[in-house]
């Protein structure tokens, strides 16, 4: 059984203090070790900072606990806050599912340019998060062989870093199926053209990524099934990397790729999901052990369409937000063209100010716009109604996200 509002209010209020305690003891025992003169040299570091070697053979790039890049990036080792962001301190988020910008052979005729045109000005936050699928490299080695007419790999020029730039994105998660198409190399290669342009990624082994937002600190970590991502199926693993973040950044922000793919995966069931074989997370059940570890939003992609939003312990669960935008490598029939950018906002503390969902489709051959039907609106609806109950999160008909009563 949950625990009474009044309840879960204090052990959030619990947590947050120990948080701050831990904060102001280090900063304490760092100035003293300054007055000492025991404090030789000070580490510069940065939110996205670089300089760290890149992976070697055919490995995934990997990070330390609470690394901030891989491979062509420093670690995330900024020094812990002596306090934690002042209460009135908001932060926004705006979030999207999968982007596909194309794939060699099958480019948009202007080089990508007016990718996001219809949609940027929906990018309305501090934090604009995406699901990147594919690569941004010129790697060889595809992960498909030469005949295969049913595996997909995806690259597009790393050129095209340039548009997710300019639409506003400021993090890109590559916890996902399609982030090794091309290898280790391929990585590397879409890891260093999104830092050259200013881009955090999100979604290595151990890796939580800090944006800073005014006083804020907010953690990103992606979890995907895969071997080049922090693992979706592995839940002790993931609530203790969230509870590390915890004592990092005033909010967490958990995004996955995970569950079934198809037109007809838009529910989220009971226990664990499978696809081609593929253990693809128990998703609930990764859910509600993030956020019960810390968490303060949960952003899900992967089916391909939206799922229904779920209201757990006072946070926000998204379960999917479909696709985004695919230029000629997604069908786009049914659910599968409907899609959305979320946005929230939230205190520093991670309480609710507001959320909506701004309601896209995939037009032409899979190009992001705004939806003047507004489908996503009475799907999401009905879709929390139908498999969360009395914890489906409630939209209104612009679009508006409200707890349940």
């Amino acid at each position: 059984m949950d625990a009474t509002p009044s309840s879960r209010l204090h052990e959030r209020r619990a947590i947050r203090r120990r948080a701050v305690r831990r904060r102001r003891v280090a900063a304490l025992a760092l100035c003293g070790l300054a007055v000492a003169g025991l404090v030789v040299g000070v580490l510069q570091a940065t939110d996205g900072g670089g300089g760290a070697a890149s992976p070697a053979g055919g490995q995934a790039a990997s990070t330390g606990e609470l690394g901030e890049t891989a491979g062509d990036v420093a670690l995330e080792t900024a020094p812990a806050t002596t306090a934690a962001a002042s209460p009135d301190v908001r932060v926004s988020i705006a979030a999207v599912g999968d982007i596909v910008m194309g794939t060699t052979g099958h480019l948009p005729p202007d080089g990508g340019a007016s990718f996001f045109a219809d949609v940027a000005p929906a990018f309305e936050g501090d934090i604009v998060l995406g699901n990147l699928e594919g690569t941004l490299s010129t790697a060889s080695g595809s992960k498909c062989g030469p005949d295969s007419t049913s595996c997909f790999a995806f690259q597009a020029p790393p050129s095209y870093a340039k548009w997710l730039r300019e639409a506003g994105f400021t993090v890109l998660n590559l916890a996902n199926n399609h982030a090794f198409d091309f290898g280790a190399e391929g990585q590397r290669q879409t890891i260093a053209a999104l830092r050259r342009r200013g881009l955090r990624i999100t979604g290595l082994p151990g890796q939580v990524t800090i944006q800073r937002v005014g006083q804020a600190r907010v953690a990103i970590i992606g979890f995907a099934p895969y071997p080049w991502a922090q693992d979706l199926n592995d839940i002790p693993a993931a609530s203790k990397l969230v509870r590390a973040a915890t004592r990092k950044a005033d909010l967490v922000v958990v995004t996955f790729h995970g569950g079934a793919e198809g037109s007809d995966r838009t529910h989220v069931p009971q226990g664990p999901e499978t696809y081609l074989g593929e253990a693809r997370g128990d998703l609930r059940a990764f859910a509600h052990a993030v956020v019960d570890a810390g968490a303060d939003l949960v952003i899900g992609h992967g089916p391909h369409v939206l799922r229904g939003m779920e209201w757990y312990r006072d946070r926000l669960v998204a379960y999917s937000l479909g696709n985004f935008g695919g230029y000629g490598v997604f069908s786009l029939s049914g659910p599968l063209g409907i899609s959305g950018v979320l946005q929230v906002t939230l205190e520093a503390n991670g309480d609710w100010v507001e959320g909506r969902l701004v309601a896209t489709a995939l037009v032409g051959e899979g190009v992001p716009a705004l939806d003047p039907a507004e489908a996503a609106h009475g799907l999401v609806r009905e879709l929390s109604r139908q498999d969360f109950g009395r914890r489906g999160v409630r939209v209104s008909p612009t679009g508006a996200l409200r707890p349940p009563r």
